[in-house]
């Protein structure tokens, strides 16, 4: 990566990042770009960003209802580099997409692409194992961090494979569940997860799905360097998109409560 790493740099900080996910081309381009600005004023320190897909299993209804109207609008990969490239400039960006567009689209290009339009990183959710060497050799040669996302119930010997093969970060999922669950979260689970984690890899730990409230963002906040947040953002860009900054205010406030929200710029 090169000498100066923005993502790095943020996840190295004492306090826990706010990240949050926005899906691309869910709105038009200057309404887009608009909504990114604010924000990232209201608190993001970190933004990945959605390409959107008709199969997106992970991911719950909101999500999948983001990612449909944004591929009714058509030209899904351009309004998705248009999009990282207005999100680099504010913050560190990292796209977010599962493994089918990359192989359609082929992997030393699309990394290619990512990076020219600002991206410090990508993480393919489902990567394949016979296809991650690939995949890593893609994104090192564009220098792009490939994050991943590991699951809870790995074992050691699978979890160390995964960590060596990652850079950026390790995505711990807070809840196994699809983006967008809304039910209590299993916390000394995760923070037995975390440590497992950390003595695997040095690897910032960053953690989404189900924190899906301020109160749980604070519960997780000291287990990990970054909470991501996803559906209650895209709720609000779906039907009431003046509502997004507010909401991203209330979650960097609860990671950080001592953190002077109006010295972001």
């Amino acid at each position: 990566m090169a000498t100066t790493d923005p993502l790095r740099a943020l996840l190295t900080q004492p306090r826990c990042a706010l990240g949050v996910f926005v899906p691309a081309g869910l709105h038009p381009r200057h309404a887009e770009r608009r909504q990114l600005d604010q924000i990232a004023r209201a608190g993001a320190d970190l933004f990945e960003i959605g390409l959107a897909h008709h199969d997106a299993g992970l991911d719950g209804p909101v999500i999948q209802a983001a990612y449909r109207r944004a591929r009714s609008r058509g030209d899904v990969l351009t309004r998705t580099l248009r999009a990282i490239e207005h999100a680099a400039g504010l913050r560190p960006t990292v796209v977010m997409t599962y493994w089918d567009p990359v192989n359609r689209h082929g992997p030393e290009r699309l990394a290619r692409l990512f990076a020219d339009a600002g991206a410090v990183g990508a993480m393919v959710i489902d990567l394949p194992d016979h296809q991650a060497q690939r995949w890593q050799a893609a994104a090192k040669e564009a220098d792009l961090h490939t994050p991943r996302l590991v699951s809870r119930h790995l074992a050691d010997t699978g979890l160390a494979k995964v960590a060596a093969d990652a850079s950026g970060w390790l995505y711990a999922p807070a809840s196994p569940a699809p983006t967008g669950y809304r039910g209590p979260l299993d916390v000394p689970a995760l923070a037995a997860f975390t440590t497992r984690l950390r003595a695997a890899s040095p690897l910032p730990v960053v953690s989404g799905i189900g924190i899906s409230t301020p109160a749980l963002a604070a519960r997780v906040a000291p287990l990990v360097d970054a909470v991501v947040i996803g559906t209650p953002v895209v709720r609000a860009l779906i039907t009431a998109p003046e509502r997004a900054p507010a909401l991203t205010t209330a979650f960097a406030r609860a990671l950080n409560p001592h953190t002077a929200m109006e010295s972001r710029a």
